[in-house]
């Protein structure tokens, strides 16, 4: 065997194993889209999860991660001021409480500002009087919005408007978290009806 045909059985080698390592680079990528996907995400020791916070709901009555954890919940991170993800998102989760039945009762379900200057709890009461009274909207100092949202991984900032005023860029999904406070897994915001609706009553079973 001549110096090229061992040149070439390497160059042969090496193609393969890149071919190897690319296809099982795809497949555990896959594999992770997949999950990602799914209907559930199982909680993960150490990710997100509720931490200690004090804040006040719609009637000023004090809240804090005691009155979450106990029971599964869905959070929900927005304003009073927005013009559509928000309005649209408690709407599409006031028809899938309507559906759930008496299961909806097992699920905590909130609201919580990340524009506490101007949603006091008179206003986040008068708006949430368009939605389903189970939701309990949350408002407070800054400070504590800002703990809880950042156990979460929640994104939320300010944003000037021409001509004065304000608005705020926010995550849009809903955090859904198990009894413990962990989180399990999210609804995407316009997410399909019955795919959201699955992901409650499985919420809602512990499961």
């Amino acid at each position: 065997m001549g110096a090229s045909d061992v040149l070439r059985i390497i160059r042969y080698g090496a193609v393969a194993l890149i071919a190897v390592l690319v296809l099982v680079s795809l497949a555990v990528g896959l594999g992770w889209f997949q999950s990602a996907r799914g209907p559930f995400s199982t909680s993960v020791a150490g990710g997100p999860a509720v931490v200690p916070f004090h804040l006040v709901d719609q009637q000023g009555r004090p809240v804090s991660e005691r009155d979450i954890l106990g029971r599964p919940a869905a959070v929900f991170f927005g304003f009073t001021y927005c013009p559509e993800v928000c309005p649209t998102t408690l709407s599409s989760l006031t028809a899938l409480l309507g559906r759930m039945g008496r299961d909806a009762d097992k699920i905590g379900i909130y609201f919580v500002t990340v524009d506490p200057a101007r949603d006091t709890p008179d206003a986040l009461e008068k708006y949430l009087s368009s939605f389903d009274p189970r939701i309990r909207g949350l408002t407070g100092a800054p400070d504590q919005i800002s703990t809880l949202a950042k156990a979460l991984g929640v994104y939320y900032a300010r944003t000037e408007l021409d001509g004065g005023g304000y608005t705020m860029d926010h995550t849009a999904s809903v955090f859904l978290l198990d009894a413990k406070g962990r989180f399990v897994g999210t609804i995407a915001y316009g997410e399909d009806g019955d795919a959201a609706l699955a992901k409650l009553q499985r919420l809602s079973r512990g499961s």
